[in-house]
């Protein structure tokens, strides 16, 4: 059985939750992160170098970056439907998950552990205004690729995107600051409610 190495708090963890609700994969998941085992024991550290989770275990196989997760697990327990075999599709959708990954995950970054984690480091009230200004400026950016499609990000069927994506909307919702109105965004928020797995591990109360 597929083994799940992380806390079920962790975004990137529920990234790959998700997924296993999506594709019907029955797996097994172990406390591990901040409040639970520790992540820098030589233990964890033989499975991945960087000491962070996700990390699963697939038999003997070992795979940690949860993005490289969930697409192995489409590619592993045919979830084609998910991620397209055509090659623009497929692009358009790692397209996404990649900006997620990277342009979005940074804007939010300093704010979030500001207004949500309350880290003592991330208070300077300059940085949190430039930090809320960067990831509203790329909240934009995808209200108006999710008005273009009318559907999801990829465009008019559900994909691996939306899975990032849907579980980096919950995080600028759950967010407490002054939202500028994105009507295509809440819109498309409203319409993942549909997909398995979106209560239990998106909007579920956790950013």
């Amino acid at each position: 059985m597929l083994k799940i190495l992380g806390k079920a708090s962790s975004i990137n963890v529920r990234k790959v939750l998700w997924a296993c609700a999506e594709l019907n994969i029955p797996f097994e998941r172990e406390d591990w992160g901040t409040g639970f085992r520790e992540t820098d024991t030589p233990e964890f550290l033989s499975l991945n170098p960087n000491g962070l989770v996700p990390v699963i275990k697939d038999g003997d196989f070992v795979l940690w970056e949860s993005n490289s997760i969930i697409r192995y697990l489409v590619s592993r327990y045919g979830g084609e439907a998910l991620y397209p075999t055509e090659p623009t599709k497929r692009a358009r959708v790692d397209q996404w998950m990649d900006w997620q990954a990277t342009d979005l995950n940074r804007s939010w970054s300093y704010a979030f552990l500001a207004l949500v984690r309350k880290s003592p480091a991330h208070q300077a009230q300059d940085e949190i205004a430039t930090s809320l200004a960067s990831w509203t400026r790329h909240m934009r950016v995808l209200d108006r690729r999710l008005d273009a499609t009318g559907a999801f990000v990829a465009g008019e069927p559900f994909t691996l995107a939306d899975i990032p994506i849907g579980l980096s909307v919950n995080r600028w919702f759950s967010t407490p600051f002054e939202h500028p109105h994105l009507p295509a965004v809440s819109e498309y928020f409203d319409r993942l409610a549909d997909r398995p797995g979106f209560a239990t591990y998106c909007k579920n109360g956790t950013p």
